[in-house]
């Protein structure tokens, strides 16, 4: 589970709740028509995940207060992303056991390749210990999910990109990196 609130410079903020991993069918169909829901996968060499995110709007002046303990943090998220995350949550945890870490700073490019065809997504991740992740995405339906795969991968390739080094998520690298941070600071 990962919950998270995100400022955009020039932008309203947003909410996250997300589940990793999660098969589709296991959410109520009722969660399933919301507007707010994203059921996504995860591609790389070697494998995939599905998860499913559910989305709400927060300005940054709201996270800032949330985040730095002026208001609870419960309170930047909707009651159907309370609910999530309520309906996910092993027993006995609750909002107050929820720990703020970050920020990680983002840079983030939409741009449409002509000879790609489609909208590919670059980010940038910088982590605090100077390490740093690099994503590119796209989105398209499951019916040609292979397809674009495989168009997508041909076109990283002939532009000298290569696909053979270490692969690991942003939101996990993020995790583990603050996790390690956290227990560092609970030994001192």
């Amino acid at each position: 589970m990962v919950v998270r609130a995100r400022r955009v410079q020039g932008k309203s903020g947003d909410t996250v709740v997300k589940l990793r991993p999660l098969a589709p069918d296991e959410l109520r169909e009722k969660l399933r028509l919301s507007s707010s829901l994203t059921v996504e996968v995860d591609a790389m060499p070697g494998g995939y995940v599905c998860s499913a995110s559910l989305k709400g709007k927060a300005d940054a002046k709201a996270i800032r207060e949330a985040t730095s303990g002026t208001t609870p943090l419960r309170g930047l998220f909707s009651k159907e992303q309370r609910r999530f995350l309520e309906a996910h949550v092993p027993d006995g945890v609750g909002w107050g056991e929820l720990t703020v870490l970050g920020p990680i700073f983002v840079l983030k490019l939409n741009m449409s390749p002509a000879d790609l065809g489609r909208r590919l997504v670059v980010e940038l991740w910088f982590y605090p210990d100077g390490s740093r992740i690099l994503e590119l995405s796209t989105k398209c339906t499951a019916k040609n999910a292979f397809q674009v795969a495989a168009e997508s991968r041909a076109f990283l390739v002939s532009r000298g990109i290569n696909l053979d080094g270490k692969q690991q998520t942003k939101t996990k690298a993020a995790l583990t990196f603050f996790s390690k941070e956290l227990r560092a600071a609970g030994e001192a």
